[in-house]
This record gives structure tokens, C-alpha cells and sequence, in this order.
């Protein structure tokens, strides 16, 4: 499962690098926010998306193996979980960076 997060983040700072030339100086990132300047973010801040995916993977991955090392459905429910979290979060990267590009 690390090669994965290792392949998804080497794939989102490889579109970011590709894109870079025509990414705005500053980017839809914050969808909750309303409508209008709320939502933007400086270029930069896309980053935030990879950190925090890989935050939450070892923070599952600590969790798992400090209280349910040996529990073997848990173990699938964290490894799906985090399968979730990596694609979901590598798709949302892609398709803000090709929105804005």
C-alpha cells in the first residue's frame, strides 16, 4: 500500500509540474466556501491536498497497528479506507489541476 501513496503522490506533483505553466496564479480550492473569491486559493496551496492524504494514511496506519494488529476485518476495512483516500484524493488533485489549466 506505500508504493501506492508513494505512485499517487509522485503522479500529482508530475501533473502539477506538467501544468504548471498554465496553472492561474490562484485556484479554485476551497468548494465550501460561497461562491466567488472565498473559493480561492494562491497555486501553492494545492499541496495541501498530498499532505493531507498522506497525514490521514499514517494516522490509519498507526491507529490499525496500535489497537487492531491482529483483528483481520478491520485490517481490510483500513486497507480499503485507505485505498479510498488515496484515489480519491489523487482524482481530486488531477481534476482541479486540468480544470484550472
Amino acid at each position: 500500500m506505500i508504493q501506492l501513496l508513494i505512485g499517487a503522490n509522485v503522479l500529482m506533483i508530475v501533473t502539477f509540474l506538467l501544468k504548471y505553466s498554465k496553472i492561474p496564479p490562484q485556484i479554485p480550492l476551497f468548494y465550501s466556501q460561497l461562491w466567488g473569491e472565498g473559493q480561492l486559493a494562491d497555486s501553492w496551496m494545492i499541496f495541501i491536498l498530498p499532505a493531507v492524504m498522506t497525514l490521514l494514511y499514517f494516522v490509519n496506519q498507526y491507529i490499525f497497528n496500535k489497537f487492531y494488529y491482529e483483528n483481520i476485518f478491520i485490517k481490510n476495512i483500513f486497507y480499503y479506507l485507505n485505498l479510498f483516500l488515496i484515489i480519491s484524493f489523487s482524482l481530486v488533485f488531477i481534476k482541479i489541476i486540468f480544470l484550472v489549466s
